[in-house]
């Protein structure tokens, strides 16, 4: 009789169990989201303040490997179920709205938007500074050298052709220091008004026609390559 007892009072236990509605779940993400957004708030208070304390020895630019290392324990800390790809979105948002309040950051990049350098410099700053592209590497080398810009973001290498010539050059004959990398996934896309066997031409810029040079062997022997200045 007790086992059954037991058991029966078990089942009940369990049918007694309700699953939230999606009102009452909404209402809960609502509670989180206010939590969220004055701790997103009193971080970023904090930033500023650690800022301010430039006097003491912290140069606001050195926020930027701050960063790089408390993002890396955030990374770390993570127990899901967001990846680590996500994660690391949010918290460089977090960090570039946060230098903004500090101190608004211009960036020089190898342009024109929406390139590859372009995608590199929303991956290290975000999207809250002054992203300005240019014409050439050299010019990217200028903009930092006249105290124009406080980044610059070069391409220096590939897993294809290896180091870019220019950007090398560049360095030894230029002041200024690498203090930090990106590593960006190239994709390459063949775009076409017509079918593939009807192209005659590819248009592109030398790097990317070399990274391609297989495939464009292999599936277009016959076609003209006409370099161009960007992709």
């Amino acid at each position: 009789m007790a086992k059954k007892t037991s058991t029966t009072r078990t089942k009940r236990a369990a049918g007694s169990a309700r699953r939230e509605t999606p009102a009452e779940l909404s209402r809960k993400i609502a509670r989180l989201d206010r939590d969220l957004m004055q701790l997103i708030n009193e971080r970023a208070k904090l930033t500023v303040r650690l800022a301010k304390t430039a006097d003491e020895g912290v140069d606001p630019r050195t926020l930027t490997a701050t960063d790089l290392s408390t993002l890396e324990n955030a990374v770390g800390g993570s127990k899901g179920p967001l990846d680590e790809a996500a994660v690391r979105a949010i918290y460089r948002e977090l960090y570039s709205g946060a230098r903004r309040l500090v101190q608004p950051t211009r960036v020089a990049y190898l342009g024109p938007a929406y390139s590859y350098s372009h995608q590199a410099a929303i991956e290290r700053f975000g999207t809250s500074v002054d992203l300005t592209p240019v014409a050439s590497i050299a010019a990217v080398f200028e903009e930092v050298n006249r105290g124009h810009a406080e980044y610059g973001l070069v391409p220096i290498e590939n897993s294809t052709d290896g180091r870019i010539v220019d950007t090398l050059d560049m360095f030894a004959r230029n002041p200024a220091n690498i203090c930090g990398e990106v590593q960006l996934r190239i994709h390459h896309n063949l775009l076409s008004r017509c079918q593939r066997g009807e192209v005659t031409e590819v248009y592109s810029k030398p790097q990317a026609l070399s990274q391609c040079r297989d495939w464009l062997t292999k599936h277009l022997p016959f076609a003209r390559l006409v370099e161009m200045t960007s992709t």
